[in-house]
């Protein structure tokens, strides 16, 4: 399970190089480019090398079992999302960024041809992207059963209604399509029956993305996330996905893939940190020696190895669970890793904020925006106390 097949060993030579080549030399532009554009511009930069890693074959690597990617298993995408993790530009480029990946699967495993057609096949030439749209602002939606928002039919439409935010993807000027989660059935007695899902074109009169979202005080970088109002949105009944009050079935489909996906990228990017704190300390010299050789910095170094690793371990675990039992057979061991990685994150990026000193909290060194990132990632896809309780329930079961 630990040695990647030759196929995933040629693509990762292949996805060092390119970001070696593309990716680590364009990140100072694409920090500046993402401050001069805003959240409702698109970076030039991430438009120029996505053709680059189109022409290269570095892309849609995330689809498993598909003739439109690379077919990689969910354990033999980890080592590669995972170096893609190590920059907030990487993953867009290669076409593997959420909301979209996430997006692609639901339209993938759940549309009709035509939803396919229509929104699938540009989203998977990197043409548009797209947004999710879940969570409210009116209620406390780490329990989605609390979701208000309305999917009403009317004759061959449907009439859609209600308030969302950290609607990822909104405010992209690309972003043609969004995946919509409310109740069609606010009475039945089932609460997980309630609830659909229906595709919603972005320009359909109604819909009015407010305001982009600040994450620490950062637009755009990583996350797109935006406040959206839908007014008497009418789509047509066939934009439903795979049915009324089937949303929950498809939100654990498209959360468990897309939760460790998250865990796979902040393991790159803690490791990117790692090495950044590293290379820092050695180079700094405190009260006659170098910082890394201060008794405080060697533990935190050795700490961060620790935890990395170990969360890389637990991500490889879930993943191959995934393959062999399903996402549902899996929910523990996702879970579990929902709550390490961004823990794990938030304590090594803290400690590399610390010995870079002032340094650490301006963005010169990409510090203060990965942190935002995974702190971001302890509520995002669920917080860490309903994973927690979902880990602690399961466990109880194994006891009668």
């Amino acid at each position: 399970m630990l040695d990647p097949s030759p196929k995933v060993q040629e693509l990762q030579a292949r996805l060092n190089a390119f970001m070696d080549r593309h990716i680590y030399p364009n990140e100072d532009r694409y920090y500046a480019e993402s401050t001069a554009e805003g959240p409702w511009g698109v970076q030039p930069v991430v438009e120029q090398l996505k053709t680059l890693a189109r022409e290269e074959g570095l892309w849609n690597l995330f689809l498993p079992a598909s003739e439109h990617g690379a077919g990689l298993t969910n354990l033999e995408y980890a080592p590669l999302c995972e170096i893609m993790g190590r920059s907030h530009l990487a993953p867009e480029v290669f076409n593997c960024s959420a909301p979209d990946t996430g997006n692609m699967e639901v339209l993938a495993r759940y549309g009709t041809e035509e939803h396919k057609r229509q929104w699938l096949q540009p989203l998977l030439e990197g043409r548009i992207r797209s947004a999710f749209a879940m969570t409210e602002p009116a209620v406390a939606s780490s329990d989605a059963t609390n979701i208000q928002a309305s999917i009403r039919r009317d004759g061959d439409e449907y009439v859609i209604n209600g308030h969302k935010w950290f609607t990822t993807g909104a405010t992209d000027p690309r972003c043609k399509i969004m995946i919509f989660m409310g109740k069609t059935d606010p009475d039945n007695p089932e609460k997980h029956k309630q609830q659909s899902m229906i595709l919603v074109p972005l320009e359909t009169p109604g819909v009015k993305v407010i305001r982009p979202l600040p994450v620490f005080g950062f637009y755009g970088v990583p996350d797109r996330a935006a406040e959206v109002v839908f007014e008497n949105v009418r789509v047509p009944a066939t934009n439903i996905l795979l049915g009324e009050g089937r949303g929950f079935e498809i939100a654990q489909g498209r959360l468990g893939p897309g939760r460790i996906h998250h865990c796979m990228r902040l393991i790159g990017l803690a490791e990117r940190v790692l090495e950044k704190m590293c290379r820092r300390t050695k180079e700094r010299v405190a009260f006659g020696k170098p910082v890394a050789e201060q008794t405080v910095t060697l533990e935190r170094i050795a700490d961060s190895r620790i935890m990395i690793d170990q969360c890389r371990l637990l991500t490889l675990h879930a993943a191959h669970m995934m393959d062999t039992v399903g996402n549902k057979g899996a929910r523990s061991q996702i879970a579990m890793i929902k709550v390490a990685a961004p823990n794990m994150a938030c304590q090594v990026i803290d400690w590399a904020i610390q010995a870079f000193g002032g340094a650490g909290v301006t963005n010169d060194f990409a510090l203060a925006s990965a942190y935002a990132t995974a702190r971001l990632l302890r509520i995002a896809d669920g917080p860490d106390e309903v994973h927690r309780n979902q880990i602690g329930k399961l466990e109880l079961r194994k006891y009668g």
